[in-house]
């Protein structure tokens, strides 16, 4: 492995060499500068994998260094070591995306701190997270021997994503097939047992919450005093929610998170509209044969979801103002969100999305996606 090569550039240089030699003593080879211009110079004759900075030096200050490092290569990671503790000195260097700021005095740990955070990190990060499925990776093969309830497999599936996303992370294939196998595993138990369990779900009444309970179980008590909006993404993963979910976050605090099982079949036309109705498929036939359309009829099976709705909030005694959108198009979406003060006034506003199940369709037949 070559020597990491640092760049560190401040006027009381000669002050600071026992910092230096405690990093030489670490394998890291240090080149030093006394000023913002001689480092330009030094930056562009050679290569360094990291910059430590002062500010205060005389010419060119350490802020006006920075900008012109950052103009010649963005990529090289800057440390600012600075006696300066002024807010927009701060501000300024974290808007300029420095890797870190130190104000001295600093002792030669917190330097050696501060380049593994900037120069080791993901390699940390992977070894650290190896180790911990290793680990990890017993505890879930007992897990998927032992596992005999709803609640368990919810709790199963939620570890295995989270070892997913975190082994995505990485770059060490040979974890992520172990994972695999344990997922390709998790998958052939967890449909022997909805096989064995789906019909009792129904007569016994201690079965999860499914499809066409989700509303009565879990919308309608947040609908006791407060205005509600229920947005459905159909085909939407779990893990594709975690990819986002910190995009959400600016704007909502989740306060609770929970699996439902969908019926069977899973598809749309079954699962969606036992949603809206909150009844099983052959219910909504028998009640509705005008809007419940079967596999084999022509035209849309979703087309009376806001119907089904309605019926429902009847039967659940819920005299409600409510509105239901359904998002196909890019042009929907922007229109909505355009006239979304307009739903301030609802008690219930529904919005159902369906580009994530458009894109899962489009898999199979557009390479590209």
């Amino acid at each position: 492995m070559n020597k990491i090569t640092i760049l560190w550039v401040d006027d009381e240089i000669d002050l600071l060499k026992p910092h230096i030699l405690f990093l030489e003593g670490k394998n890291y080879e240090v080149v030093t500068s006394q000023s913002g211009q001689d480092a330009l110079e030094e930056i562009r004759e050679n290569f360094f994998d990291i910059v430590f900075l002062d500010e205060n030096m005389p010419g060119i200050s350490g802020l006006e260094t920075l900008n012109e490092i950052k103009k010649y290569d963005p990529s090289i990671p800057v440390v600012m070591i600075t006696k300066s503790e002024e807010e927009y000195i701060m501000d300024e260097a974290i808007g300029s995306k420095i890797a870190d700021y130190l104000i001295k005095p600093v002792n030669p740990n917190q330097i050696l701190l501060s380049l593994k955070k900037s120069l080791d990190n993901s390699r940390l990060v992977s070894e650290k997270t190896t180790a911990n499925y290793q680990q990890e990776f017993r505890k879930i093969a007992m897990d998927l021997s032992m596992v005999n309830s709803h609640e368990e497999w919810s709790e199963l599936y939620k570890k295995l994503i989270y070892w997913e996303l975190q082994l995505e992370q990485i770059e060490d294939s040979g974890m992520f097939e172990i994972l695999e196998s344990q997922k390709v595993e998790a998958n052939s138990q967890f449909g022997k047992f909805v096989d064995k369990n789906y019909k009792s779900w129904f007569k016994d009444g201690d079965g999860p919450i499914m499809s066409h309970t989700l509303f009565r179980s879990k919308v309608q008590p947040e609908l006791e005093g407060n205005k509600t909006l229920l947005v459905v993404i159909d085909n939407l993963r779990y893990d594709q929610w975690l990819a986002f979910e910190e995009t959400l976050s600016v704007h909502y605090k989740k306060k609770q998170e929970c699996a439902y099982f969908s019926i069977l079949p899973t598809a749309t036309q079954y699962a969606r509209n036992a949603l809206f109705s909150g009844l099983m498929p052959s219910e909504m036939e028998k009640r509705y044969p005008n809007w419940w359309k079967n596999d084999t009829d022509e035209g849309g099976k979703n087309l009376h979801e806001a119907d089904f709705l309605e019926e429902q909030l009847k039967r659940l005694g819920l005299n409600l103002k409510w509105e239901y959108h359904k998002i196909n198009n890019l042009k929907q979406g922007k229109q909505l969100a355009q006239n979304f003060r307009s739903q301030k006034d609802n008690d219930l506003t529904v919005v159902v999305y369906n580009f994530v199940d458009m894109l899962s369709h489009s898999k199979t037949e557009m390479e590209v996606v």
